[in-house]
């Protein structure tokens, strides 16, 4: 006989696509049944990354901007009653070449002790800044929680 499912955090990576939006509200509903909190790490893509490490972007106006999309989340998990946290972490590294998107995921979620992962598909659009495309077929092969790709 199988045990339930203990979760208490669910972890949704993003990174302001469409998908994103999607991946927080499963996050939220399954955060709602089980009577848990979210998490939301929004994953830098490589172009934004470089322009932070060479000074041609201030981290405080991309903390600006994603902070809208980090808007938008936690007005979804509030209307379910759902506490929502945040972070923003670097999906690539100039330095360290085993940084990527998908190891960024599973590094936040061991971190935070997540008991779920729900990650976004990969997008329709190819928009550059969406930098979790290739992501969820890594999470779903390595990740040692429960995860839902959406």
């Amino acid at each position: 006989m199988t045990e339930p499912l203990d979760i208490d955090l669910v972890l949704a990576p993003v990174d302001g696509s469409e998908e994103s939006v999607t991946a927080i509200e499963y996050a939220v509903a399954i955060a709602a049944e089980y009577d848990a909190d979210v998490h939301t790490v929004y994953v830098l893509g490589e172009e934004v990354t470089r322009a932070i490490e060479t000074g041609a972007v201030d981290e405080t106006s991309v903390a600006d901007d994603t902070g809208a999309f980090v808007d938008t989340a936690v007005e979804i998990a509030e209307s379910s009653g759902v506490h929502l946290s945040s972070s923003i972490a670097y999906g690539f590294s100039t330095r360290v070449k085993t940084r990527h998107p998908g190891s960024v995921i599973l590094d936040t979620a061991e971190e935070l002790a997540a008991d779920f992962v729900v990650v976004p598909r990969e997008p329709v659009s190819g928009d550059p800044g969406e930098v979790l495309e290739k992501a969820a077929e890594y999470v779903l092969l390595y990740a040692s929680q429960p995860t839902l790709s959406v």
